[in-house]
């Protein structure tokens, strides 16, 4: 089971154990879930879209990955601004 987080400075320091990092986004709702898989869990944190780059330059993942509806993954850069 994913554990879900809703504290963002907690995020960001499990974010350093992460092997990847995923970013869904949902348009409709206006929110996107970042998702951290670690050696034991699945970290999840809901975060409004308008503040989304900013929260995941602050992220600490070696691999950011952005799934599109279609399942396809798409790997993103955060450093020079997307």
């Amino acid at each position: 089971m994913p554990i879900e987080l809703k504290d963002r400075n907690k995020f960001i320091e499990i974010s350093g154990r992460a092997s990847e990092c995923r970013v869904v986004k949902d348009e409709k709702k206006g929110i996107a879930k970042v998702k951290a898989r670690t050696k034991r869990y699945l970290y999840t944190i809901k975060i409004p879209i308008n503040e989304l780059t900013d929260f995941l330059k602050k992220l600490r993942c070696s691999k950011i990955v952005e799934i599109s509806k279609g399942g396809v993954k798409k790997e993103i850069s955060v450093s020079g601004g997307t």
